[in-house]
């Protein structure tokens, strides 16, 4: 994709040639009544038929806004081709009836927000008997169940075009689901998708990028709704902020992560629907070092298409609902094309990504956020987010001990050993032969003075506590409790560092330490180390299979410590250490935190500094 990386991606025009760069390829994989688009032989949970139909959808989300905006695409007649026989009962190619809980469903989204966007484009392109078919088609979605979650929205937003073009539809329907896109709202801007622990990129890329389409599209219709979604993504965004990075990265944390370039379509809609809550200079530098970013990783096969992993193609870290053409959702952030040339977000000069705190916590999402001194580098502490569907890699996705956009995180490759189960910011238990289980739900989660406390149980019968200490934008530290009624082998992970960085000049890297009292690797590209504090443990770098880190292709090296406990309670502690770019490793164990204990075992002093930290008290 050389057109993507010699496009400078600095204008409303560039953003329009990336559409196109990235639209075109797709144009021979149109079947024949051009109703879906074939773009690989993976599958996902709902078939191959629903998938082509999937893709076709999702392309919309880019097309769409170029449309409003007042460009053009050689797309548009094979998709309004496709719209015709896709809703056609009588085409051999219709799209057919949906049930409950259909990912049919969550596809016709894009169609009404078309319908209220370019109804002249679209709606006034339809015959009458067509336009009856793209109402009876659409309208399904008010007689079926949906999922409790952010496809709420999905309803919501095929009724908001049906009322643009003057269709009937179910009011009770569209309050009951506007009612439950309140109920999940939290706090700070936050909502959960559902009833769940879960807050991740979908409250961005979902949550509040509908809420302010919604908020743009029926200002004058809902007012007062319309505000509150609007209030709700100002004070959202002065969080979200802290999910990226100096660079134009962003944090990968949570499911969905092929969705990619989506995490940047919340700033998109923020532009979109006139909400200055960062000057627009500074928004603008935000969503175009973001995409730059992406358009300089491997995420397009040869033939120009976008493919299922995160930084590189790789399946080991797709959900079950990932078929080949669900990375196309990531052209929701091209809602800036509905901005004309003269809009303030495209008039405005770009500007630096803003000076942050170099911790900030953030209770919703239950994390505590770091940036470095150059801002990019980002990891977040974080506990207690649980993901009640089981779509893949949950565990890795949602409860590690920590999150870097530098040094990523790993998945599993299989369930035999350390190397296959990558355990990079984990504890890991087995019983003693190669099969470890991890944290998954935190049966309790607390604040205590600025750590994170949590408790999980990997068995029924060992009970794990621990506490993530924040020290500063390189060191935190873990302690953790472990009650037993096994005995058990155990391994824990620091950041993991890939072994080859392609963008280095050296290409691999090969220093490894392991001393007596610590192990770390330390590569032209970073630093990685773990510090055992307390506890009988041995420190043992870990080299990874391929494939594992989201971000890196290459294995990567997890400095670990790993033990052996015996039936009863135990004790560990460890502080750890991640550093992007070149440090003298010498100087960076002279920083480290310690943990000072009480002569009966009750108390425990975090100290960093010679100051305390945090403080455990009376634990038997």
């Amino acid at each position: 994709m050389n057109a993507v990386q010699k496009n400078l991606l600095r204008t409303r025009t560039d953003l329009i040639n990336l559409f196109h760069t990235i639209s075109q390829p797709l144009k021979p994989h149109f079947s024949k009544g051009h109703t879906r688009l074939h773009v690989g032989d993976t599958n996902a949970h709902f078939g191959h038929d629903i998938a082509g139909m999937e893709t076709f959808s999702r392309v919309l989300w880019g097309m769409v806004p170029l449309l409003a905006g007042g460009g053009e695409t050689k797309l548009l007649e094979d998709y309004l081709e496709g719209i015709r026989n896709g809703t056609d009962p009588e085409h051999e190619e219709y799209w057919g009836k949906v049930d409950d809980f259909d990912q049919r469903l969550v596809e016709m989204a894009v169609f009404g927000y078309a319908l209220a966007l370019v109804p002249d484009k679209v709606w006034g392109s339809l015959t009458k008997k067509e336009k009856n078919n793209v109402y009876q088609w659409l309208n399904q979605i008010n007689e079926k169940e949906i999922v409790p979650s952010n496809w709420q929205f999905f309803r919501i937003l095929v009724n908001v075009g049906f009322e643009h073009v003057g269709l009937p539809y179910d009011k009770g329907k569209q309050e009951e689901a506007l009612d439950k896109i309140e109920s999940y709202y939290s706090d700070n801007g936050w909502y959960s998708d559902g009833q769940t622990a879960q807050q991740d990129y979908y409250i961005p890329f979902a949550f509040h990028f509908y809420g302010l389409i919604y908020a743009k599209l029926m200002k004058e219709i809902d007012p007062k709704r319309s505000q509150r979604f609007v209030d709700r993504a100002s004070i959202f965004a002065n969080d979200f902020l802290y999910w990226f990075a100096s660079d134009g990265s962003a944090l990968p944390f949570g499911r969905s992560l092929t969705y990619r370039f989506a995490q940047g379509a919340f700033w998109s809609a923020l532009a979109f629907a006139e909400v200055e809550v960062l000057d627009w200079g500074v928004v603008k530098g935000i969503v175009l070092r973001h995409l730059r970013w992406w358009m300089n990783q491997s995420i397009f096969s040869k033939d120009g298409l976008l493919t299922i992993g995160y930084t590189y193609p790789n399946l080991l870290m797709a959900e079950n609902y990932n078929s080949p053409g669900s990375p196309y959702w990531a052209l929701k952030t091209f809602l800036l094309l509905a901005l004309e040339e003269n809009h303030p977000f495209w008039l405005a000069e770009e500007k630096p990504f803003p000076k942050l705190q170099k911790r900030k916590v953030q209770k919703q999402p239950r994390m505590i956020l770091f940036h470095n001194e150059n801002q990019d580098h980002v990891f977040a502490l974080t506990s207690g987010q649980f993901l009640k569907s089981i779509h893949g890699q949950n565990d890795a996705k949602y409860a590690k001990f920590a999150y870097s956009n530098q040094f990523g995180f790993c998945v599993q490759r299989g369930n035999d050993g350390v190397e296959q189960g990558a355990f990079d910011s984990m504890l890991a238990l087995s019983e003693r032969d190669g099969y470890y289980r991890v944290r998954k739900r935190c049966e309790v989660l607390k604040w205590e003075n600025g750590s994170l406390y949590s408790l999980w149980k990997p068995w029924k019968d060992v009970t794990v506590e621990t506490w993530l200490v924040p020290i500063d934008e390189h060191w935190h530290v873990r302690v953790h409790r472990l009650s037993s009624e096994r005995e058990l082998d155990t391994i824990e992970g620091g950041f993991s560092i890939p072994w080859e960085r392609p963008d280095f000049p050296t290409g691999r890297g090969e220093l490894t330490m392991i001393e007596k009292e610590k192990g770390y690797v330390s590569l032209p590209w970073g630093v990685s180390g773990i510090v055992p504090l307390y506890g009988d443990r041995q420190p043992k770098v870990v080299k990874t299979d391929p494939n594992t880190n989201v971000l890196y292709s290459s294995s990567t090296f997890i400095p670990s410590l790993k033990g052996l406990i015996e039936k009863g309670v135990t004790w560990y502690g460890a502080a750890v250490f991640g550093y992007v770019g070149n440090v003298d490793v010498t100087e960076v164990w002279k920083e480290a935190p310690s943990l000072v204990t009480s002569s009966d075992g009750h108390n425990f002093d975090v100290l960093y500094r010679g100051n305390v930290v945090h403080a455990i008290r009376n634990y038997l």
